[in-house]
């Protein structure tokens, strides 16, 4: 489905060829400012690039499920008219209430990358949303950012995940400005500005709950009997870590998913345990949440988290650029500090 802008638009020519036609001084000449906001030029940095918007994308395709489910946030599923595959965590893997958008947009690609470069040019999109570059990779036969953009498809990058130093640098106010940024392209400026105020809200009720408490010494794993795919001290998971009131025992391996020696793990002593958790990548089934959990508490076999025996497992599309980063942090928060959040 899709917003009816074309109407619109020509509705506004109409009457600006109308205005054009008035004697100066006429009471049907219309100023600049007095237009209809969706006629207005917006331009949003991103990327080291400058993206100008005349009118509000109306045939969006979004690449891995996090950008789709930032703009179902929004409310803008009308204005999405292709998405990619998201069945790493099954069914119950979708945010509350999205599902039946996601199941009513066309599906382009059967994995979690977008298209191959001529079906992705061939969708005449008219805005490309995704959160990282590997979908634009030439050398995987995708079309590049600069190939969409000479077609008419700008692209956006979610979290300044535009390079590898960029992936470092992310913060979660990094996603808040995201879905600013996204209200103005899209001109929902204040469905934007309630939602984010609404995230900011909840991250500032999970800091009161968390202030004064030790910090709990997490390990983030996606399992691993060595070397260990871990989360260090930068980045995304870092980020929710610190957040939700811990301390990542990898904090300073400076890098954010990574290969983490078993020497390394086994003499981090945490507290808690983080699984990244999908069932399968890119069509290949996956190790269970479970399986990753024991992986990691034999390794760290002295530690509180191998005598409890407890870990949470989080989504991997948590662990990307998105709306559901802000919602991790709540859960994560929880899991460390349940005392904090009575029922």
């Amino acid at each position: 489905m899709r917003v009816p802008v074309r109407p619109l638009v020509g509705a506004l020519l109409g009457l600006l060829l109308t205005a054009c036609a008035a004697a100066p001084g006429s009471p049907a000449a219309t100023p600049a400012a007095d237009r209809p906001a969706a006629a207005e030029r917006v331009t949003i940095e991103n990327c080291g690039r400058t993206l100008t918007f005349d009118r509000p994308p109306a045939k969006v395709v979004t690449g891995y499920q996090p950008a789709l489910e930032t703009l179902l946030a929004l409310g803008l599923q009308d204005r999405v008219a292709g998405r990619t595959n998201f069945s790493e965590n099954g069914p119950d893997g979708f945010l509350p209430g999205q599902k039946p958008h996601y199941d009513k947009i066309p599906e382009l690609s059967p994995t979690i990358m977008l298209p191959q470069k001529e079906i992705m040019l061939a969708q005449g999109a008219d805005f490309v949303l995704d959160n990282s570059m590997q979908s634009f990779d030439a050398a995987g036969g995708y079309a590049t950012v600069e190939e969409l953009n000479a077609a008419g498809t700008p692209v956006y990058i979610m979290g300044g995940w535009c390079s590898p130093q960029g992936q470092l640098e992310f913060t979660v106010e990094d996603t808040l400005t995201d879905l600013l940024n996204l209200g103005k392209i899209f001109r929902v400026e204040p469905q934007a500005e309630a939602l984010v105020a609404d995230l900011r809200a909840k991250l500032a009720d999970v800091r009161r709950k968390v202030d004064g408490r030790t910090p709990k010494r997490v390990l983030a794993t996606d399992g691993g009997a060595g070397p260990v795919n871990a989360f260090g001290g930068a980045g995304i998971m870092n980020q929710l870590i610190t957040l939700a009131g811990g301390v990542n025992v990898l904090a300073d391996v400076k890098a954010d998913y990574t290969e983490v020696s078993v020497e390394k793990v086994a003499t981090s002593n945490p507290e808690s345990l983080i699984v990244l958790d999908y069932a399968n990548l890119r069509g290949e089934k996956m190790p269970a949440s479970r399986a990753k959990a024991d992986q990691a508490y034999a390794l760290v076999k002295d530690s509180p988290v191998a005598k409890s025996r407890t870990f949470l497992p989080v989504p991997a599309a948590a662990a990307h650029p998105g709306y559901r980063n802000v919602l991790a942090v709540f859960d994560l928060a929880k899991f460390l500090h349940p005392d904090a959040f009575p029922a």
